[in-house]
């Protein structure tokens, strides 16, 4: 792994930028910009992922960056499931939901990637 020397460094960081972005983009759409709590939950689980990733990276402990990123990966796992039921209250079309479920999974793959090397720098 490339020395990383700020969290803006981390690609992981970068997509759920993107993501985040993403995210906000979709609800400002149609139906589900109306629903308030669903539009606010969703775009809070999306910013807890990069926050969490970008909080972790400045405890400069390995241990306490790894329990962040578990963090941004659980809200991460939240966001595919408002997602989930997005698509079931009809708020996500069909054509969207496979792409935002595909990029979600991506982001889940990246986080548990790096906890599992943080966790083997520290054994």
């Amino acid at each position: 792994m490339a020395t990383v020397k700020r969290f803006e460094d981390l690609e992981v960081w970068k997509d759920a930028r993107e993501y985040v972005k993403i995210i906000y983009e979709l609800s400002t759409k149609d139906v589900l910009k109306k629903d308030y709590a669903f539009k606010d939950q969703i775009r809070r689980a999306s910013i807890s992922i990069m926050n969490n990733i970008a909080e972790g990276f400045g405890r400069y402990n390995n241990k306490e960056f790894r329990r962040f990123l578990d963090i941004a990966a659980a809200s991460n796992l939240e966001v595919k499931s408002m997602l989930y039921l997005g698509f079931d209250l009809e708020y996500i079309a069909k054509s969207k939901i496979d792409d935002l479920i595909q990029q979600n999974e991506k982001l889940h793959f990246q986080l548990l990637a790096l906890i599992k090397y943080l966790r083997s720098k520290s054994n």
